[in-house]
């Protein structure tokens, strides 16, 4: 028996206060004691590093930005903000080894780099803009969403509004110099970027067309080539749907993506090394316009958070199979977006 506990970011526009914790009970197979840990503006990112820091997206005055907080501690203890006119980022990742956090910020189109000081506090090494657009309405400029490592320590920024994914070198001191970029097709609408455990293949969700994408990547030079795409939703679902979490269990056999409108969870097997990929299930989250989801270190569950609905639920999960299995739906977290365990 273990019991964990998750934190879950949010929107704050109608119930919402801030950032919650609560509990996974392994045993009782059950979500348990929600409790709200740090009241902010549209927290709807986090992350937690090795040293337990959180780093968590806030609207602030006009300003949005990073904003770390002391894990340790509850309710948690703010060290740092790092607020700048405009909005929030919609991603944040933690590059432990050089001890630096990337924001990616959607609606700026950019990717900015802190370095974690030995204080806590952050300081800004580089900044980078993208430029671009693509077919759809959403698409009007660049909008990153996705800002972390890859398998050889590169730094992948997924671009939804411009369709693209860009690769960096990273130096130690936090300085960005572009390595390669692939562009999908057109209305694609990239969004989060998976890979698989031997580093050469990727899995690319697309959040406008409900697709996801097999790629090629190439470690010499960072770049990607297309290898196949498979549809997130049935092929007669002609209502809205937009694709937003992405999960790779850690023996690379299983891909897990949400679909908001569908209102369900996909289930890909992975097959041939990691090239091919094929749905094998379609579940229900028991809720509506789920985001994020996330599962304990033995993947034996899955929780998902459905931001309309106010309400998340877990899932049991098949390592043989993959499939999931329904354990609880009834769960009130408002507003959720992230879900994040703590270890």
């Amino acid at each position: 028996m273990a019991i964990y506990k998750i934190l879950f970011g949010t929107y704050t526009k109608r119930i919402s206060k801030g950032l919650y914790e609560a509990e996974l009970d392994t045993e009782k197979k059950l979500l348990q004691n929600p409790t709200l840990v740090g009241e902010l503006t549209n927290p709807t990112y986090l992350a937690v590093s090795k040293a337990n820091k959180v780093y968590a997206v806030e609207n602030r005055d006009g300003q949005g930005g990073v904003v770390t907080f002391d894990n340790s501690v509850r309710p948690l203890a703010e060290i740092d903000a790092q607020l700048s006119e405009g909005s929030a980022p919609a991603y944040i990742g933690v590059d432990e080894a050089r001890q630096l956090v990337y924001a990616g910020y959607y609606h700026r189109g950019t990717v900015e780099v802190y370095h974690i000081n030995a204080d806590g506090n952050l300081t800004l090494t580089d900044q980078w803009q993208n430029e671009g657009s693509g077919p759809r309405p959403e698409q009007g400029s660049s909008h990153i969403h996705f800002s972390n490592l890859t398998p050889d320590n590169r730094l992948v920024a997924v671009d939804l509004g411009a369709d693209e994914v860009i690769t960096f070198d990273v130096s130690d001191d936090g300085k960005l110099t572009e390595a390669s970029r692939f562009t999908t097709e057109a209305g694609f609408g990239p969004r989060h970027i998976r890979f698989s455990p031997d580093g050469q293949y990727a899995y690319l969700l697309g959040e406008l067309s409900s697709l996801l994408s097999v790629l090629k990547y190439n470690s010499e030079d960072g770049s990607f080539e297309h290898v196949q795409t498979a549809s997130t939703i049935p092929a007669d679902w002609t209502e809205h749907n937009g694709s937003a979490a992405l999960r790779l269990s850690k023996d690379g056999h299983y891909i897990y993506a949400s679909n908001r409108g569908h209102n369900s969870v996909a289930v890909f097997k992975v097959s041939n090394l990691g090239a091919e990929i094929e749905r094998i299930q379609l579940i229900s989250t028991e809720g509506e316009f789920p985001r994020d989801m996330n599962w304990d270190k033995d993947e034996q569950f899955l929780v998902v958070a459905n931001q309309d609905t106010d309400n998340v639920s877990l899932y049991g999960r098949d390592s043989e199979s993959g499939e999931l299995t329904l354990l609880q739906k009834d769960f009130a977290i408002p507003e959720g977006v992230r879900v994040t365990f703590e270890y």
